[in-house]
């Protein structure tokens, strides 16, 4: 039986944990027109192959594995590989916008929250549940549009469920982080998402080889600079950097803690596909996007108003 080690999780975060936070929320903003741009010349599966060829080198060869067994590397790079990011390609070309996919994908809250819950034994705050209500409520302005079968701003339905699917994939990776954490007790961030960026290079290569059509297996190879500077954006930067600060996080926080510094996404992702790729936002999906960020508001300022209500300030 695995040995579990205590957990050393923050009461607080640091203003270094803060500054990390901030520098992720950047980073994935602009990642989803990173996305959009290398999917005009990758089918979802080659992005995928070279997404990570790129996160896994040349650091793979200097960067020592994480003392972890190969089941929470693996898992984790099946989970937040394949799982996330490959049916996330596929809904932004079957029908998502690149703002739209940055203010779904924090639907990851949800099941972050309720799997720490469920599985790690976290606490559900009542200011958590309160912001999950807002959340709620956004998902379904969000998913007005659909009513009736008609496509919304360059999204569709199928893209819309994708996109959620996605999102479950990602609590899926954040809760084998935490895991990992727990049975393993303290390993290298870096370390871990380096050597589980090497995993799902070969499933997203089997799977091009499957289903891309004959025509489009070797379309990467006339891919404009443009797209390779994209994918590299993709692998070195939303990948290796943004993630090994965000495992760190989740490293000496709680999960249902740090999960919410991800609804800060959607603002800057908003903001770079209407400005960089021209995309239009329906009202119903600003309405969505404002009870997502006030769900934000609440999740992260609603333990200091809770404290202050009690106390008669």
């Amino acid at each position: 039986m695995s040995k579990v080690h205590p957990v050393a999780v923050a009461s607080h975060f640091s203003g270094r944990d803060l500054l990390a936070a901030l520098a992720v929320v950047v980073i994935w903003g602009l990642n989803f027109v990173a996305m959009k741009w290398a999917l005009l010349d990758f089918t979802p599966f080659q992005l995928g192959v070279w997404r990570y060829v790129f996160a896994a080198l040349p650091l793979v060869l200097v960067v020592r594995r994480p003392q972890l067994p190969w089941r929470w590397i693996v898992a984790y790079g099946l989970c937040q590989g394949v799982g996330q990011f490959g049916v996330l390609f596929i809904a932004l070309q079957v029908g998502m916008t690149a703002a739209l996919a940055s203010v779904l994908m924090q639907t990851q809250v949800f099941f972050t929250a309720l799997l720490g819950v469920l599985l790690l034994n976290e606490h559900l705050s009542r200011p958590l549940k309160w912001g999950l209500v807002w959340a709620a409520m956004g998902l379904g302005c969000f998913a007005m549009n659909y009513l009736g079968g008609a496509a919304a701003a360059g999204t569709t339905f199928l893209g819309f469920v994708l996109n959620l699917v996605s999102a479950a994939m990602w609590s899926a990776s954040n809760i084998v982080a935490r895991r990992a954490q727990q049975v393993a007790g303290n390993y290298d961030a870096l370390g871990f998402v380096v050597w589980s960026g090497v995993v799902p290079i070969v499933p997203f290569a089997l799977l091009s080889l499957c289903f891309d059509p004959p025509a489009l297996r070797w379309q990467w190879l006339n891919a404009p600079l443009a797209s390779w500077l994209a994918v590299a954006y993709l692998g070195w930067c939303a990948t290796i950097t943004a993630y090994a600060l965000w495992t760190g996080l989740l490293k000496r926080h709680p999960a249902s803690r740090v999960a919410p510094f991800s609804l800060g996404v959607p603002v800057i992702g908003l903001v770079a596909g209407m400005g960089m790729l021209g995309e239009q936002v329906t009202p119903w999906q600003w309405a969505g996007g404002a009870c997502i960020v006030m769900a934000l508001v609440v999740v992260m300022f609603g333990a200091r108003w809770q404290a202050r209500l009690a106390s008669g300030r």
